[in-house]
C-alpha cells in the first residue's frame, strides 16, 4: 500500500481537511494488475486502515478526511470499514461514477447515514448530465488548470448553493491569493504553501536568529554540549521541553540543572531534540503544516535510509528533511537559508542542487508527498524496495509523529 495525506487550507491557511491518496500496488512492477485484475480489492475503501492505525485524532482538530471511494466499493459495506471515524470522512468520488438510480440511491443512503460526498475530475461537459448525483454533493473539487472556477463558481452557486467549492492544483502563493478572498470557494489545495516568497522584505526576526544560532552550535562536528546547554536556558519554552523529554526518558533521575539534563540526553540525542524542536519554533508564523511537513520528511527520510542503503546516514537524512523546508519558514532561496545553518555537503547538494548521495531519496519524499505514484514505483523498481516496505516506514512515520504532539 502507498498512502499519504495532502492537506486543504481554508483562506487563512489553516488546515482544514486533509485528501488520502493511496494505491494499493507497483502498478510498474505488476503491469497485470492495470489489466485483467485491476479490480481485485475494489470492494473496500483503500487507505482506510492507515488512518484507523494512526488515529485520525492525529490529524488536525476537527479536520475531515477526504478518502477517494471507487465505483465498485461505493456498494461496499462503507459502514463497517469505517467505523467510528464516519463523522468526519467524506467519500470522494470521480467521474467513474454513474449517474443512474442504483448510484443516486446509495449515495442518498450514505448521506442520510452521516457520510458527507465530494466528487472531482468531472468535466465541465457532464455537469448537465450529472446533475442528480451533483445535487447530492457536500463539495465540488475544481481543478484549476483544468476548469475557469471563476465560471465554475457562478454555475455552482446558482444551482447547488448549499454546495462547498474547493479550488485545487494551485501552484503558487500569487495564485492562491488572487482566490482566498473570494467567499465562494471553501478550501484550496496545491503545491503554494510550499513555495517560499523571495520578494520583498527576507530579514530575519531576532527570535529566529537565536534559534539559528543554537541550531549552528548544535551542527558542528564536534560541539560543546555544555554551551549548547547555557543558550537553551536563556529560552523558558526551551527548558520546559527539555526537562520535559528527559523526565520521559530518565524516570529515577533527579535532574539538578540544564546541564544536567543536556548530559543525560548526550550530544547525539540533543542535537536531533534541539534540531527538530527549533525547527517547529521557526514554523511558528507560518501555516501550521509547513512544521508537520518537516517533521514526516525527516522521520521518513531516516526510516527510509536502509532501504536505500544509507542506513549509516540516517541521522544525516533526518537533518535533510527537517531542514527541506528552511527556505519557506525564512522566505528566501535554499542555497541563501542553509548558509545560516551548519549542515553537511551532502544535505546541501541534495536540497539546493539535487545530486549526491542524498538526492535520490530526496527526490523520492517529494514525489511520495505529491502522491505522483507512477514516479515512485518507478523509484521502488530502480532501488528493489518493496511497496510494503515503504508503507512500513510511513506508518511508523506518522506514528512517531503522534507520539510527538499527541
Amino acid at each position: 500500500m502507498l498512502a499519504t495525506l495532502v492537506p486543504f487550507f481554508d483562506k487563512d491557511m489553516k488546515v482544514c481537511a486533509y485528501s488520502l491518496f493511496s494505491q494499493r500496488e507497483n502498478y510498474l512492477l505488476n503491469p497485470v494488475l492495470q489489466g485483467s485484475s485491476k479490480h481485485d480489492g475494489a470492494a473496500t475503501v483503500s487507505g482506510l486502515d492507515i488512518i484507523q492505525k494512526i488515529g485520525i485524532d492525529t490529524l488536525s482538530p476537527g479536520t475531515d478526511v477526504f478518502v477517494t471511494v471507487g465505483h465498485i466499493a461505493i456498494f461496499s459495506d462503507i459502514e463497517a470499514q469505517s467505523g467510528s471515524m464516519r463523522g468526519r470522512l467524506v467519500l470522494l468520488l470521480d467521474d467513474a461514477i454513474k449517474n443512474d438510480e442504483a448510484y443516486q440511491k446509495r449515495l442518498a443512503q450514505l448521506k442520510e447515514e452521516g457520510y458527507k460526498l465530494a466528487i472531482r475530475r468531472l468535466p465541465v461537459a457532464a455537469y448537465e448530465q450529472y446533475k442528480e448525483i451533483l445535487a447530492l454533493m457536500d463539495y465540488m473539487i475544481l481543478d484549476c488548470k483544468k476548469v475557469d472556477v471563476k465560471k465554475a463558481r457562478i454555475y455552482f452557486h446558482q444551482l447547488y448553493p448549499d454546495m462547498k467549492l474547493c479550488v485545487g492544483n494551485i501552484d503558487n502563493q500569487a495564485m492562491f491569493d488572487a482566490l482566498k478572498d473570494d467567499d465562494s470557494y471553501s478550501f484550496f489545495e496545491g503545491r503554494f504553501y510550499r513555495i517560499p516568497i523571495t520578494k520583498g522584505e527576507t530579514e530575519v526576526s531576532p527570535l529566529k536568529i537565536n534559534y539559528l544560532e543554537l541550531m549552528n552550535i548544535v551542527n558542528d562536528q564536534d560541539y560543546e554540549l555544555t554551551k549548547a546547554a547555557d543558550i537553551i536556558g536563556r529560552d523558558t519554552a526551551l527548558v520546559v521541553d527539555l526537562l520535559k523529554l528527559v523526565n520521559r526518558i530518565a524516570v529515577n533521575s533527579e535532574v539538578t540543572s540544564i546541564r544536567h539534563a543536556a548530559a543525560i540526553l548526550g550530544q547525539k540525542e540533543l542535537k536531533r531534540w534541539i534540531n527538530t524542536v527549533i525547527t517547529k519554533e521557526l514554523c511558528a508564523d507560518r501555516p501550521n503544516e509547513i512544521a508537520r511537513l518537516s517533521l514526516l520528511r525527516a522521520k521518513f527520510a531516516e526510516c527510509l535510509a536502509p532501504s536505500f542503503g544509507l542506513a549509516m546516514k540516517s541521522s544525516e537524512l533526518f537533518l535533510m528533511g527537517l531542514f527541506s523546508v528552511l527556505d519557506i519558514i525564512l522566505n528566501m532561496t535554499m542555497e541563501e537559508a542553509l548558509k545560516k545553518v551548519n549542515v553537511c555537503k551532502e544535505i546541501s547538494d541534495a536540497l539546493i542542487y539535487r545530486k549526491g548521495e542524498f538526492a535520490e531519496l530526496y527526490e523520492f519524499l517529494m514525489a511520495y508527498e505529491n502522491a505522483d505514484w507512477q514516479e515512485v514505483c518507478r523509484l521502488l523498481i530502480v532501488k528493489d524496495i518493496s511497496v510494503n516496505t515503504v508503507y512500513e516506514a510511513y506508518t511508523e512515520t506518522v506514528c512517531w509523529y503522534k507520539d510527538m504532539f499527541f
